[in-house]
């Protein structure tokens, strides 16, 4: 393994009983404490890889290493090096949040005297002293969100994953999870892998973006780079003609590239050398009559769309 990657996969695929293909051969690093986003809507593959890096699912082809140990010949050295929160609560509810830790820390061998330490530090951290001898089940979600990442942080893992964290929670607890999750990295250089199929969780804190679709990986850099290769500006057209035909006119007076795409009824063109405000103006002059015209900047999901030729936050 390459000392500088903390995660490796090739070709690393799953197809479950009746030939539904979940993950399709997919192959991606992970630098050692870099954030690293696995993006996408429910279906797309996300959680499945997350599993086969986990050692919850096993691979039915490629490979995978976490830490430098391969997921399926050494399962143990991977999850010993690693933890996981995963989409659904794995909290015992009747038990405090402290007990829960103890429990946990138990599990993974700590002992004693530097479980309590871990526990205090990590309760702290996490803004959660004054709830930890509550029982869960009386416990907000965003407290319980909290619970869980920091459970999983006891054994002072090399690499987290956090399997769509924030579902679920209201606005402003989502926000106050998002800078905790930020804040991980800053206090320990920690590898995290995180799934969400929220744009702007990928935007904030990855370093990098793997946009998953039907169980392959369509695009794969940093939030920026994605987003400029798709133009300063977007426009967007409505149409209740031909797309397609108007995309060619586009394309013909030099308004459209390659990387215009249509989706429906409307018509969606990157503008790299020229103001969406030039570009309404030279579409004025052709007989296309769109039922509207819009210019915005470009977001993750234009990227997904371009790719895919359909809406991620739909």
């Amino acid at each position: 393994m390459n000392q500088t990657h903390s995660i490796e996969v090739r070709r690393l695929a799953k197809t479950y009983p009746g030939g539904v293909e979940a993950v399709r051969g997919i192959d991606f690093d992970v630098a050692s404490g870099e954030v690293f986003g696995l993006l996408g809507p429910n279906g797309a593959g996300k959680s499945t890889t997350v599993g086969m890096l986990t050692t919850t699912i096993a691979p039915t082809s490629g490979r995978a290493r976490v830490a430098g140990f391969d997921v399926a010949t050494q399962a143990i050295a991977a999850r010993a090096a690693s933890a996981v929160v995963f989409q659904e609560p794995v909290l015992d509810r009747p038990l405090t949040g402290r007990r829960n830790l103890e429990v946990h820390a138990r599990l993974w061998g700590l002992e004693a005297g530097s479980a309590t330490n871990r526990i205090s530090t990590v309760t702290e951290a996490f803004g959660l002293s004054e709830h930890i001898d509550r029982p869960v089940e009386t416990l907000s979600g965003g407290q319980r969100r909290r619970l869980e990442i920091a459970r999983a942080l006891l054994s002072e893992p090399q690499v987290l994953f956090l399997d769509e964290p924030t579902v679920g929670l209201d606005p402003r607890i989502r926000y106050e999870l998002l800078d905790l999750i930020a804040g991980l990295r800053a206090r320990s250089g920690m590898t995290i892998l995180l799934t969400t199929h929220y744009l702007d969780e990928a935007e904030q804190l990855c370093d990098r973006v793997a946009i998953m679709h039907e169980g392959r990986i369509v695009a794969l850099d940093s939030p920026a780079a994605l987003l400029a290769g798709i133009g300063e500006e977007i426009l967007e057209l409505r149409l209740d003609g031909d797309v397609r035909a108007a995309l060619a006119v586009l394309r013909q007076h030099g308004i459209a590239m390659d990387d215009a795409f249509t989706v429906g009824a409307s018509l969606h063109v990157p503008l790299h050398d020229r103001t969406g405000r030039q570009a309404i103006a030279m579409i004025a002059d052709l007989d296309l009559a769109p039922a509207a015209v819009t210019s915005r900047s470009p977001t993750l999901d234009d990227v997904y769309l371009r790719h895919t030729g359909v809406s991620l936050a739909a």
